[in-house]
Order: C-alpha cells, then sequence, then structure tokens
C-alpha cells in the first residue's frame, strides 16, 4: 500500500470535499435553464407593450420549448448512453446558451420561437444528464441530498428571474436586456458544466468510475406493462404542472392589472439596491407574489420529502394538494382577495403534491422499467405545458380578463383530484404500497 492511498490528499477525488464541489458545479448546471425558461413571463407584460405580442403569442413561446422537449425527451436518454454524461451534456448545454442567445438577440418573434424551441431541445436533456451526474456521484452515499440540492440551487433561477426579470427591464431600458441576462446565466451555466467535465475526468482517472447512464430513457414496449397506478399518477402529473407553471407565465401581468400590484418595487438607488429592495419586498410586487410557490418548494421540499418517506400516505397527499388547487385559483379568479393567500395555498400544494408524486413511481413500477417510466411521465407532462400556456393566453384574449382562465386551471385541479382518488382506489388493489411508508 502506497503512502497516496493512505493519505490522498485534501482535494482526492475519493473526499468528501471533492464530492461537495463537484455536487456545486452539477447544481450550476440548470441553474441558467431556468432562469431562461421563467424570463419570458417574468417580462411578458414589457414583451407585450415593446414587440406588440399578445398574450397567447407569449403563451406559445412556453409552448415552443415543451414540444422540443417532447421530441428531445424520447432522443436524450439513447445518446447519453451512446456518448456518455460528459459530451452529452456540453451538447446539450451548447443548445441551452444557442437558443438563448437567439431569444436574446430576436428581431421578432418568429426569432423568438426558433430560439426557445433550441433552448428546449437542449434544456429537459440537460435535466436528465444532471440526474445522471448526481448518481455517478453520490449513488449510496448522499444521492437523496445531493438530488435535493440541485434542485434549489435551479429554482433560484426562477426566483431570480421572477424577482428581477423587470427591474432589470426597467433600469436598462428595455426586456431585450433581461433576455440577455438570461443568456448570460446560461454561459454561467456551461462554464460550470466544463469544470465539471475536467473534475470528472479526474476522478475517473483515480477512482475508475463507469460512466453514469441516462435516467429517464423511453422504451417503447415497455410502456405497454405499466400498471393504473403509473397511468394515474401520469395523469395527475400533466393535470397539476398545467395548473402551475402556465399560470406562473402569466401570473405578473395578472397581477398588475387585476390587483395594481407593482412588477417592481419603488424604490430608486442603484442596480444591486434595485434587486435587493424587491427581494424584500416580496409580498408587494407582481414578480414577488409569482415567486412565491417556488420559494416555498425550495424552503419546505425536504421536509416534506422526509414526511412523506416517514408516514407514506402519497396518494392521500395528492388528494389534499389537487384539492387545496382548486379554491386557490378560483379565490384569485372570481374575487378580489389580494393574492397572496392563495398564493400560499398553492405553494402548499407545489410543496406537497411534487414530494408524493414522483417517488411514487418506482413503487409502481418495476426496477428495470424506471427510466421509461420517468421518460414517458416527462413526454407526457410536457403536452400539457405545451397547450395550456396557449390556452391560457388565448382565454385572457378572447373574454378580455382572468376569470375563464383560472376556472380553467381550477378546473384542471378538479381532473387531478379524480385521478388522485382513483389512484387511491387502485393502489388498494395493487398493495397499498404508496399509503405505507
Amino acid at each position: 500500500m502506497n503512502e497516496e492511498s493512505i493519505n490522498p490528499g485534501l482535494f482526492h477525488s475519493s473526499t468528501k470535499l471533492y464530492r461537495y464541489t463537484i455536487l456545486a458545479f452539477v447544481s450550476m448546471l440548470t441553474l441558467g435553464c431556468y432562469f431562461a425558461y421563467d424570463i419570458i413571463g417574468a417580462i411578458a407584460d414589457s414583451l407585450v407593450t415593446s414587440m406588440g405580442a399578445t398574450e397567447s403569442e407569449v403563451g406559445s413561446m412556453y409552448t415552443m420549448y415543451s414540444i422540443a422537449a417532447i421530441v428531445a425527451v424520447f432522443a436524450s436518454g439513447f445518446l447519453i448512453d451512446r456518448l456518455g454524461t460528459r459530451k452529452g451534456s456540453m451538447i446539450f448545454s451548447t443548445l441551452v446558451l444557442i437558443g438563448a442567445v437567439i431569444v436574446a438577440v430576436a428581431p421578432n418573434l418568429t426569432y423568438i420561437y426558433i430560439g426557445r424551441f433550441i433552448f428546449g431541445a437542449g434544456s429537459e436533456p440537460l435535466v436528465v444528464v444532471q440526474s445522471a451526474m448526481l448518481a455517478r456521484w453520490f449513488k449510496g452515499k448522499e444521492l437523496a441530498f445531493s438530488f435535493g440540492v440541485a434542485l434549489t440551487v435551479s429554482r433560484l433561477g426562477t426566483l431570480f428571474a421572477l424577482n428581477t426579470g423587470e427591474v432589470i427591464t426597467a433600469h436598462f431600458g428595455g426586456p431585450k436586456y433581461a433576455l440577455i441576462a438570461a443568456a448570460l446565466a446560461c454561459l454561467l451555466s456551461l462554464l460550470a458544466n466544463v469544470v465539471y467535465i475536467f473534475m470528472d475526468q479526474k476522478g475517473e482517472r483515480e477512482l475508475k468510475l463507469a460512466d453514469g447512464e441516462a435516467g429517464d430513457k423511453i422504451v417503447l414496449k415497455e410502456i405497454i406493462q405499466f400498471k393504473p397506478t403509473f397511468w394515474y399518477i401520469t395523469m395527475m402529473c400533466v393535470t397539476f404542472y398545467s395548473a402551475i407553471f402556465p399560470f406562473t407565465a402569466l401570473a405578473l401581468k395578472f397581477f398588475n392589472e387585476k390587483w395594481h400590484i407593482p412588477t417592481v418595487s419603488s424604490n430608486t438607488g442603484g442596480f444591486l439596491y434595485k434587486v435587493f429592495s424587491n427581494f424584500i419586498h416580496m409580498f408587494s410586487t407582481a414578480g414577488g407574489i409569482a415567486s412565491i410557490i417556488i420559494f416555498a418548494s425550495m424552503v419546505l421540499a425536504p421536509f416534506a420529502g422526509r414526511l412523506v418517506d416517514k408516514v407514506g400516505k402519497r396518494a392521500t397527499f395528492m388528494i389534499f394538494g389537487s384539492l387545496a388547487m382548486i379554491p386557490a385559483h378560483l379565490v384569485m379568479g372570481v374575487t378580489s382577495l389580494y393574492p397572496v393567500i392563495p398564493m400560499i395555498v398553492l405553494g402548499a400544494a407545489f410543496v406537497l403534491v411534487p414530494a408524493a408524486m414522483w417517488p411514487s413511481v418506482p413503487l409502481v413500477v418495476s426496477k428495470e422499467r424506471v427510466g421509461t417510466a420517468f421518460g414517458t411521465m416527462t413526454a407526457i407532462q410536457n403536452i400539457g405545458l405545451a397547450l395550456f400556456p396557449y390556452l391560457n393566453g388565448k382565454l385572457r384574449e378572447w373574454t378580455g380578463d382572468y376569470t375563464s382562465s383560472q376556472i380553467m386551471f381550477a378546473g384542471l385541479g378538479f381532473v387531478g383530484l379524480i385521478f388522485a382518488i382513483l389512484l387511491l382506489r387502485a393502489n388498494k388493489k395493487e398493495g397499498n404500497i404508496l399509503e405505507k411508508p
């Protein structure tokens, strides 16, 4: 035994410090994706004003992303398995950056749609790659913790997009600057990916690591073998996320027009002070209120996960989460109650349902089909995320208000509630595994 094996050094690949440094850079891999995805909703009002876009056209920017994501999910798993996580991640990170740059410099809406499509083709597979990277370095160690950290860091991108998009637009003089900021965030993620690749190569040499496999690869012949519980969870996933993300896409404009909530805080000063002020006054700005859902998830998701692991009751939690969404959307649609309370309720649902839903999938499908299950679920989820942002914008154009949109989102909550109840019944027939700790 040589001296190096006895004392490998502070920054040897086998140390916890090295692993956690890896975690920091892997977590940053999708930070830019989340920022660039949500910046469109954050500056929707400015896009409508400056580019002459309609609300349905703003919604279509999300639709183009999701259409690309549906196609990419089918191809990405095989590509990652063939090229490995390092090459795959660089391809997808580059697509993300190219798409964000095209959106930032786009002279018209057509180029924005093209950019969003390219961005979506890279962004969703990058999430798959990130999961493979985490499994490669943390499987058998702190895997659940690493996934929680990565998700929290990624959602910081959404939090900053919703709370700084209009600040950037107002301070620098146009929405294009917010889109440039999104491109810079994607560049930062690409650079983080480069650092990870060098660290991963070092670790591979020192630890003889095997390359990670894609977690969400779809094998079509396996799909027909899934039980009813999986399909109820999948439909629950579609209805739930379709009632959250398309809503937040135009929420800032909604809060500003209905309650006259300012998009940014009224404090003056330098740019960084304005950003800080916007976060401090989160409950009094449209972006801050829209980000309550994400903020709640970032803070409470790890605790919700532990609760579900401890008590089980996954189908029951999904029922309560779906049920909570219905009055939250209806109250904002048909009353003048200040939206903070309904948004807190939506935030609670956004914590509860995903914490119960995603961990349920490995419990209802066999181990060798988990990748196909997650890939199928993600692809079907994006069908909803392609359709409902456009419908949300169209309903607001047709009716001139926001009531019909909120009724639509409440209706999605109701349909999700039905699937959650069906899931509870089917689960009892299949051994009640979802309700057990």
